[in-house]
């Protein structure tokens, strides 16, 4: 039986990843759409960027596009290092790469030019990191760095009042654009949650690897979902991106 499986935010979380395609039990047969923010923060940022190229010569992956992957993929291209992506997790990612070969990179590098902003499948849902800000939806942004940035699509979402028909003139007029959406980006630590949260027609995947949560992957058609440990059980003595909490809240 085929599947289509998204996964959240992994954050350099190698072992987590692992851990939820083996509870998953995911094949070769299943369809993996991986949400963004693949790297910052723990310790394996290269090995996840390896696991997921070997995975995408093995079965479908469609590979979203997250803010800190495009910082990553800046420090590939051009060596660009700045202190707000360091102190976001960057430091991690640029340790992981330590030891890498020039065709490591090179393999890297293609892989983090190929992800896409945005998917729409053929059910009409729409799988990006964050967000967007225009009523025509993604392919009418303005701001591409929308896709990776914006907070202000959950924000509506957890906002709305729960008995707003569709058919009302209030209801925001972005989400009626897709059956669903899948986004990460903004963690659901934030609710004092720590599994996926459906608001509206959106659901969440972000629940926390970065700093004190569990990677999640998700069966989009059952709802169905499966968690690693919390991160920080799984890399005893390293800290994520809980160093940097109060800032990482607004990254």
């Amino acid at each position: 039986m085929k599947r289509t499986l998204a996964i959240g935010d992994i954050h350099g979380g190698f072992k987590a990843l692992k851990q939820v395609l083996e509870r998953a039990h995911v094949t070769e047969n299943d369809i993996l759409i991986f949400l963004g923010d693949y790297v910052d923060g723990w310790s394996e940022s290269f090995q996840i960027i390896q696991l997921l190229i070997e995975l995408s010569e093995k079965q479908e992956c469609i590979f979203i596009k997250g803010n800190h992957d495009v910082w990553t993929e800046d420090w590939l291209s051009f060596g660009n290092a700045p202190d707000v992506w360091l102190h976001n997790g960057g430091q991690s990612t640029v340790e992981s790469y330590s030891d890498y070969s020039l065709e490591d990179l090179e393999k890297h590098l293609e892989f983090f030019e190929r992800m896409k902003n945005y998917y729409v499948d053929e059910e009409n849902r729409l799988f990006i990191h964050a967000g967007y800000s225009s009523m025509h939806g993604p392919e009418k942004e303005v701001y591409s760095s929308n896709y990776r940035w914006d907070r202000t699509l959950w924000e509506t979402a957890v906002a709305m009042d729960r008995k707003l028909e569709k058919n009302s003139e209030l209801y925001p007029k972005r989400l009626l654009l897709y059956k669903e959406i899948f986004i990460g980006h903004t963690p659901t630590l934030h609710l004092g949650i720590k599994e996926p949260i459906n608001k509206a027609n959106v659901w969440n995947l972000d629940t926390g690897a970065a700093f004190t949560g569990s990677l999640t992957i998700m069966d989009v058609d059952t709802k169905q979902f499966w968690q690693s440990d919390p991160l920080p059980d799984l890399y005893s003595g390293e800290k994520g991106r809980n160093n940097y909490n109060v800032r990482a809240k607004n990254r």
